[in-house]
Order: C-alpha cells, then structure tokens, then sequence
C-alpha cells in the first residue's frame, strides 16, 4: 500500500515573531505543496529519495542523533521520527519518495511542509491515530530539539489546519484559533520571491528568541512582577522601561508588542473587508522588522520600497522569518504585471536578479490518502 500525502507551503499575513513570544499569528497555507509519497519495509531502515537531489539517503531509526551545525533535508524526516518515537509511537522503516514545488529557503515554510507530510504519511500507515494539532505539536518538537532551530508552532499549523479562501488566527499561547475570511475579489496577493537564501538553523533566528527572552526578564525585574513571555507586557509597560532597558531589547520587545496588536486588528479588518486598514497594517509590520526587529535585508526593503506608494497597492511587507526570503503584496489584479515589471526594473538599476514571482490565495493544509 502506498501512502500519498501533500502538505501545502505557507505564508504569514501579518504577526512575524510573535509566535515564540506566545502572541497571535495569522497565516494562511498557500497553493505550493510538497508531496511524499511512501511505502513501508521490513526493519528500521529509511530510504528517502527527492526530487532535485540526485542521491538517495538512508537512515536507520535505531541510530538518530541530533543535527550539529547546518541541517540538511533529510535531517527533517530523521527529526520527525526521533519525534515521534520520543512521544511513545513505534516505526518501522519505509521507502520515501519526495516531490516539492515550494523554494527552499524562501521563506514559505518547506521544511514544515516536509516534516508534516512525512509524518502524515506515518501516521496513516502506521496506523497512529494522531490528529492534526497534535502531528503539528510534534513538528515543532522535531524541529527545536532535533534540528535546532527554536521556531514556534506557527508554521506547523498553519499547514495542517489550513482552509481555502481563510485566514487561520492562532493565539500561540493557548493554542485556540479561529478562520477569519480571506476572499480578496478583485484583488490578489503577489508573493515576490528576493532570491536570497537563508538557513534558519545558521541565521540570527535563535538570537532573537534568546533577546525577547532576556527582555522579559529584564522588564519584569524593572516593574517588580513576573512575566512568562512578551505576550503579558504592554505597550505602557515598554515604554515606562525605555531608559531601564539596552537599546537593543527595547526595540525587540516594542516590536513585539506593537506586532500582537496590528494581528489581532488586521483580523478584525479582514471580517469587515476593509483592505485599505488591512493594508496599511502590513506596511506598518514591516517598518517594525527592518528598523526595530532588524530581520529584513536590501533585497526585501526594494521590494515594499518600490510599491509603497502605488494607488493600487494596499500594502507589502516582508514574510517569514526574515534574513531573506520573500516579500507579500496586496493589490488590485489589474495592477500585478506592472508591479512586476516596476521590481524588476528597481532590481536591475541595483545589478540584482529579478525576484521570482507567485499569486496565490489561501488554500487547504494537509492531506492524507492511500491507494
């Protein structure tokens, strides 16, 4: 029996590294997948062939160690098992086939999207009987302890509980969440990909955890109470420990707090179809990672630049992660092919390659079927 299951990309609309932080997010899965298709064998061995990579690799379940320095993509399925293995469920081997039209190292969250389609896979031939939150929470956990990378659970479910034409408003912390409509009419959303590569597990991404973190700490002993993470602490209480904190954490943490608050409105404006508000908070998202969150670079910068004051452009900002990767658009579709062009002349007056492009609305996360 083979099993076949498809797990989209994602895009974050607004809330950036507020995931780690406990605040709210709201993603939407995209309509770029990765598919494994998979096969189980006798013993313990894995056999993982994908598209792009030349040379298939092999593991062996019983001899899984934790990934030292860059991750390579098989490191994710190894994660996976070690995972699910940690959490009780027994493997046996099988025979992986992996297809992705997603870009690595873009930013729209392929690595997610292969840990939650293999370990999708895994559950359906193996019978685990694990539901889609729970698959997501153990992604997560393969992901901070095995790869190394401290990500929140943001990506993981976004791709397994994404709906077509909605939004998914993910409180990080209690981990409830509701589908808010995301049916644009006329309008589209471009995804502009700069071409600049990152590698979470070697970026600045941990530093940033690890900062918000010791703001906290930092703001709590200032005002005498104990908070568990940024998510507790407002926008008064920043600004009260302005002079009391360095100049670094003060700017992560208002970041942070500003960004819950522009989720929990470009929510609201989504519900009443307002993408004039919905699009000024995206702008107004991205001011704050490049010059308070510092995780956007040139490439990102020229892209939002370049369509910040076009009528027909609701808004822009950076997706992700940051550190490269790709830039989201809200705009009218009439407008999409000379916004392009016009990134694309700003890209070649700086000697850069043109960005690559994809349109694409929110779409379903997981899927599992066998044949």
């Amino acid at each position: 029996m083979t099993i076949k299951s498809n797990a989209p990309g994602r895009i974050n609309l607004i809330g950036e590294h507020t995931d780690y932080n406990q605040g709210w997010v709201l993603p939407v899965a995209i309509d770029l997948s990765l598919s494994v298709n998979l096969t189980l064998r006798p013993g313990r061995i894995c056999v993982a062939t994908a598209s792009g990579f030349p040379v298939s690799q092999t593991f062996s379940i019983d001899n899984l160690q934790p990934v030292q320095g860059k991750p390579l993509w098989i490191d994710y399925l190894k994660a996976v098992c070690w995972a699910l293995e940690k959490n009780g469920f027994w493997l046996s081997g099988a025979n992986i086939l992996i297809n992705s039209e997603i870009p690595i190292g873009a930013g729209l969250s392929s690595s997610a999207a292969l840990e939650l389609a293999f370990a999708g896979a895994l559950n359906e031939a193996l019978n685990l009987s694990i539901d889609p939150q729970r698959l997501a929470l153990i992604c997560q956990q393969a992901e901070n302890e095995y790869v190394g990378v401290r990500c929140g659970i943001m990506d993981q479910f976004a791709i397994a509980l994404g709906r077509a034409d909605q939004a998914l408003l993910l409180d990080c912390l209690s981990l409830s969440y509701t589908f808010i409509p995301f049916k644009l009419n006329h309008a589209t959303l471009l995804i502009a990909d700069s071409k600049v590569k990152r590698i979470l597990g070697a970026s600045d991404y941990n530093r940033r955890r690890t900062e918000c973190e010791d703001a906290v700490e930092l703001i709590g002993n200032y005002l005498g109470r104990k908070f568990l993470s940024l998510r507790e602490i407002s926008l008064e209480d920043i600004i009260k420990v302005k002079d009391y904190l360095p100049k670094l954490l003060y700017q992560r943490s208002r970041y942070v707090v500003e960004e819950n608050a522009r989720v929990l409105a470009a929510a609201v404006a989504l519900k009443e179809n307002d993408l004039v508000s919905f699009g000024y908070l995206l702008k107004r998202s991205h001011a704050g990672l490049r010059d308070l969150y510092d995780v956007s670079c040139p490439e990102l910068d020229l892209i939002v630049d370049t369509v910040a004051a076009d009528q027909e452009v609701f808004g822009a900002r950076m997706t992700g992660a940051g550190f490269g990767g790709c830039a989201i658009i809200l705009l009218q579709q009439a407008a999409v092919d000379r916004i392009k062009a016009g990134i694309d002349q700003a890209f070649t007056m700086h000697g850069w390659a043109c960005p690559g492009y994809h349109l694409t609305t929110a779409a379903g996360g997981l899927t599992v079927e066998s044949d």
